[in-house]
């Protein structure tokens, strides 16, 4: 059998980090992913809101780097999870257990960027004008 699921979507909101009793790391966010098809009704592209689970380093990885709007690529397992709410009713939530989350674009530049070393060590800083000392 084969669970896998890869989508695509900006966070509706910060990711929320928290820690398990034995202090292993998990974080939770929503996407929300545009479908493919304009809806017949409307005439406007729907959009589904996809809860997401990521888990250690994944989940710090999500939490360091990604904020609201940010566009991520996650690709991992769709999880039905049944539980029950407050008022004893029964339901049923689905979510994509996250395996490998990606950047879904590069970070907005400003200015130019090029690399230098500082103390041996590779580090990125802006560059005025650097289309003079490119030599195409």
């Amino acid at each position: 059998m084969l669970n896998h699921i890869t989508i695509m979507g900006r966070l509706t909101r910060d990711p929320e980090l928290r820690y398990t009793q034995s202090q292993t790391p998990v974080t939770s966010f929503t996407l929300a992913v545009d479908r493919d098809f304009v809806g017949r009704d409307s005439g406007e592209r729907q959009t589904d809101f996809i809860d997401v689970v990521a888990w250690r380093q994944t989940g710090e990885f999500v939490s360091k780097y990604f904020t609201k709007g940010s566009m991520a690529v996650v690709s991992g397992r769709l999880q039905i999870r049944d539980w029950t709410d407050r008022d004893g009713n029964k339901r049923r939530s689905a979510e994509v257990l996250a395996e490998d989350v990606y950047f879904g674009e590069s970070k907005p530049r400003s200015d130019s960027v090029g690399m230098k070393k500082d103390n041996g060590v590779s580090t990125f800083s802006a560059y005025d004008d650097i289309d003079e000392d490119l030599p195409f």
